[in-house]
């Protein structure tokens, strides 16, 4: 890795009295994908709008390419390929002319625009439905324009806002092959997510978002080690709970154990063994048990682990 592409200083949005992006700091190296993962609602949208000049901070610093953002937008915006969630295109318009629109939109011109719209529209799949109007399109094949209208003008930073949301498998999968060959040409992309399976599989590190703030970063694999062996949640009644949390420490499986909502949170050193152990000491002990859930290592656990409530609560 080369050095930092985005650096983000304690990022501040409110919206009156709400905290969208509270105190948020990350730096992106060039080349990698850095992915900001978190249910609707974490602050991924608004910080993403921010770095990409369509919004104001509150407070805080970004710096893009050594270009401060307050003082240099217009310097970053030619930098920066944006593909928002909402999808930003005219319907009653054909694929090749919705291209042709965003990349006069960049100053592209005559032969080098009709070789970027063709370069493009090869890219994502859709070189054979140029002239058809984009209301004919599947799902799919707008999210696919979508991205391509994002790298007509060839920028060095790509920003992926939710970009698989509402599409199909087949184009899912097209999308992430696309993405991971974009990264394999020396692009930077920064992708927004709230499915772990899409962060595990492209992101060199991702940041873990809730409530505006981040709650860890690294590489999902140390992310995901966070966990050890796992962690259980076991429900009992109440009444059971202080009488039964020494006896659960000392099991040769458990790591540590705390109440959590009524229940009690087991991080474990192998799961599936201190399940074992932990339904053999209810049983001895007479405890009725009256739920269990085994949180093996990924993503979606990490964020339960960190904040107690699934990723797409």
């Amino acid at each position: 890795m080369s050095s930092p592409i985005i650096e983000v200083s304690e990022l501040v949005k409110k919206y009156g009295d709400r905290l969208a992006v509270n105190g948020v700091s990350f730096q992106v190296q060039e080349g990698e994908i850095f992915g900001l993962l978190g249910p609707n609602g974490a602050g991924k949208t608004t910080t993403l709008s921010i770095l990409s000049t369509l919004l104001q901070p509150d407070a805080g610093k970004v710096q893009i390419n050594g270009y401060d953002l307050a003082q240099d937008a217009e310097r970053i915006k030619p930098l920066i390929g944006l593909v928002p969630q909402e999808l930003a295109l005219y319907p009653t318009l054909s694929a090749w002319d919705n291209l042709a629109f965003f990349g006069r939109i960049y100053g592209l011109r005559g032969r080098r625009l009709r070789e970027q719209i063709d370069f493009v529209l090869e890219l994502v799949g859709l070189r054979d439905r140029a002239g058809d109007a984009v209301e004919t399109f599947s799902g799919g094949m707008k999210r696919r324009l979508n991205l391509a209208a994002g790298l007509i003008h060839q920028p060095r930073l790509l920003f992926l806002d939710e970009p698989t949301v509402g599409v199909d498998p087949q184009s899912r999968n097209f999308i992430f092959e696309h993405i991971e060959r974009l990264k394999a040409a020396g692009m930077t992309i920064l992708y927004t997510t709230h499915y772990m399976e899409e962060a595990e599989r492209l992101c060199d590190r991702v940041a873990i978002m809730d409530e505006g703030r981040i709650l860890a970063l690294d590489t999902p694999q140390k992310l995901i080690g966070l966990l050890g062996g796992g962690v259980i949640h076991l429900a009992i009644p109440s009444d059971f709970i202080s009488m039964l949390l020494p006896a659960i420490r000392a099991l040769p499986h458990v790591q540590a154990v705390s109440p959590l909502d009524g229940r009690i949170k087991i991080e474990t050193t192998e799961a599936r063994s201190a399940l074992l152990e932990l339904i053999q000491l209810c049983h001895t002990r007479d405890v009725p048990i009256l739920s269990l859930e085994i949180l093996e290592p990924s993503l979606e656990s990490v964020f339960l682990h960190l904040t107690g409530k699934h990723l797409r609560d």
